[in-house]
């Protein structure tokens, strides 16, 4: 899952990103509100983590933006400001949660599962399939043939991708992009190195097989015909 964090106190904003990618999501981090503006009308994401006092525009600019523009997920403040107005204007703007700094990292990462959750409810399926394998979204579990398979974060984050978009062949760029969130290196292995690692997890003693190379574009997930 995608998130969108728009934070301008660098420490903070690295803090945030370091730990949701750590817990397996895909994080793309704005420092400022007009670019969290930009992203968050260009991309798809499931969830934005948004400070309330930004450079640029405020968040609560940014968060109509994003409203009047029909987007519709999850948005978190976040705010040394602790009035109850200020948490009453952010709900009433749109915002779904409201949490103030300082925080526990833990209490964030608890809130933003609950939204994902509750969006997760209307707008996709909590499970991805392909054959026996399933991917659990929310409670982030992988098993296949009824066996538990246990993925580091991002192992996790690369099945999910491929589960994703099961059937098209993804290149090393985009995979280099989407879950490690880098430009791609032809002279590093790491993503051949990352593949042959999940392919023994969830491949290995099991038929049949589903993460295929395809030499000179890249890797694909697919139940042969």
């Amino acid at each position: 899952m995608k998130i969108l964090v728009v934070e301008d106190e660098p420490k903070t904003g690295d803090y945030l990103r370091q730990g949701l990618a750590e817990a397996g999501f895909v994080v793309d981090l704005a420092r400022n509100g007009l670019d969290g503006l930009h992203l968050a009308l260009g991309e798809a994401y499931d969830l934005a983590i948004v400070d309330v006092m930004l450079p640029g525009i405020d968040g609560w600019q940014l968060l109509q933006g994003i409203r009047r523009a029909g987007k519709d997920m999850p948005l978190l403040f976040l705010s040394a400001r602790d009035a109850v107005e200020d948490r009453v204007k952010g709900l009433e703007l749109g915002a779904d949660d409201y949490l103030v700094k300082p925080f526990a990292f833990s209490e964030l990462l608890a809130r933003v599962r609950t939204l994902l959750r509750r969006g997760s409810k209307a707008k996709e399926p909590e499970l991805l399939r392909a054959a026996d394998l399933e991917l659990d979204l929310i409670r982030r579990r992988v098993s296949r043939s009824g066996r538990k398979i246990d993925l580091t974060a991002k192992e996790f984050s690369l099945l999910e991708l491929l589960l994703r978009r099961q059937g098209e062949v993804l290149s090393r760029s985009l995979i280099a992009s989407q879950v490690w969130d880098m430009n791609f290196d032809s002279d590093t292995n790491v993503i051949e190195v990352a593949i042959r690692r999940l392919r023994a997890k969830v491949d290995d003693g099991f038929e049949p097989k589903l993460i295929r190379t395809v030499r000179g574009m890249g890797y694909v997930l697919e139940v042969a015909t």
